[in-house]
């Protein structure tokens, strides 16, 4: 009898020691289920941002509090962790908006970050589900305040995308009076691809793509700004991520009289070399490879992270003729710049490709992607790489620049 006591003793232990141990295991899930596994934060001088990406979708409250400014957001169902832990080490000196951030447990089931302000912001704070290999995450954005964004046409426009309010300027603008390269500088637009917490491809040996066309249109616009009749501006000038529209409003704001985005796009095969050049196509791609590049490139909204988003460009008919015109004459554009980058590295393709690329979308601005070498080739990752490449890629497209508007005038001569 004692024996079947002391069975049921240990089988009634086992069973309860089994319980607390699942129990355990369901304790620890649970607190492993929602944890943060990155911080970044993306300082410039247009506006800065933190990103916390998780595992799960966090909740959060966020208020202010003055003197000193502070921004203050509290996390609910989470834990500090070590990642948390050295959120304070990735503020940089020179950054315009945050002077300290600082993150501890608030209380049993709360996490509070701190950011100390070195001035008054607008945050704007929003949820990001997961996207390619990135997880959730919680954005917040740290904009100067309203008096600077009135003298500041990038935040200008960066303020209407945020409210939905974009496409007021969606319009076909009258062009600038007098002819441009005579009577007042042609205007170019450069558009180095992705930026901030959008790296673009990137190579066998860590380059990455934002990197490398930042460098490159920086070239481009110093080549530019050396002619009389030329003026370029540049959709950025730093490490800064910038919204597709975004971008496409900026060169609409400064009616510029071209647009190019330069890339260095990544393809499945490490074999996939050389250079090519794409403009928009309204009625689908002109081959597989331009629809694939198309979707990547479109993405890049998804991945640098924006909490709306819309395409309005091509909706309105009444901006149906004003595109087949400026569609006509992007393919002009992009053959003379094709053709001399054809002189510094192998073509993809001999021909101007077409897809529905997003960036391409202004209706009264000739414009055009040029992918600059695959950056998921060695051979060519190498070459972008060198200061030398990059000039070459520069002259290429400015002297492409300069033929179509040289044989523009020879025809109008005529």
């Amino acid at each position: 009898m004692s024996e079947v006591n002391s069975h049921f003793s240990r089988r009634r232990f086992l069973q309860s020691t089994g319980a607390l141990l699942l129990l355990s295991v369901s304790r620890v899930g649970m607190a492993a289920s929602s944890h943060i596994v990155a911080v970044r934060i993306w300082p410039s001088s247009t506006y800065s941002r933190m990103t916390l990406e998780s595992n799960v979708p966090l909740k959060y409250k966020q208020f202010a509090l003055s003197h000193p400014e502070r921004l203050v957001i509290d996390i609910e169902g989470l834990h500090f962790n070590t990642v948390l832990k050295g959120v304070n080490k990735l503020v940089r000196v020179d950054d315009p908006f945050i002077k300290n951030a600082r993150v501890g447990q608030f209380d049993t089931h709360t996490v509070r970050i701190v950011l100390e302000l070195k001035r008054n912001v607008s945050p704007k704070i929003f949820s990001l589900p997961p996207v390619a290999t990135i997880k959730n995450r919680l954005v917040v954005d740290l904009y100067p305040s309203q008096d600077r964004i009135e003298d500041d046409p990038l935040l200008a426009l960066l303020k209407d995308y945020n409210q939905g309010d974009l496409e007021k300027n969606e319009q076909v603008q009258a062009p600038l009076p007098g002819k441009a390269g005579r009577d007042r500088p042609i205007i170019i637009m450069i558009d180095p691809g992705h930026g901030g917490e959008d790296p673009g491809a990137h190579g066998k040996y860590k380059t990455r793509e934002k990197d490398i066309v930042l460098k490159i249109g920086r070239r481009l616009k110093a080549l530019i700004d050396k002619q009389p009749n030329m003026k370029a501006y540049m959709t950025r000038n730093e490490d800064v991520f910038i919204p597709l529209r975004v971008r496409v409003a900026k060169a609409r704001k400064q009616r510029a009289d071209l647009f190019v985005s330069i890339h260095a796009d990544a393809f499945t095969s490490r074999a996939a070399r050389g250079s090519s050049v794409f403009a928009l196509s309204t009625s689908g791609a002109t081959s597989a490879a331009a629809r694939f590049l198309a979707q990547t490139q479109n993405e890049a909204d998804l991945i640098g992270g924006v909490s709306m988003s819309g395409d309005r460009y091509l909706d309105h008919t009444m901006f149906d003729m004003v595109q087949r015109q400026t569609i006509h004459d992007s393919l002009k554009f992009g053959k003379e710049v094709l053709s001399r980058m054809g002189h510094i590295n192998h073509l993809h393709k001999r021909t101007v490709d077409q897809a529905g690329f997003a960036v391409l979308k202004a209706p009264d601005i000739p414009s055009i992607l040029v992918e600059t070498a695959f950056i998921s080739n060695v051979e060519e990752e190498r070459k972008l790489r060198t200061t030398r490449y990059q000039q070459q890629v520069a002259d290429a497209i400015f002297h492409g620049i300069k033929a179509y508007f040289e044989k523009g005038a020879a025809l109008a001569h005529r």
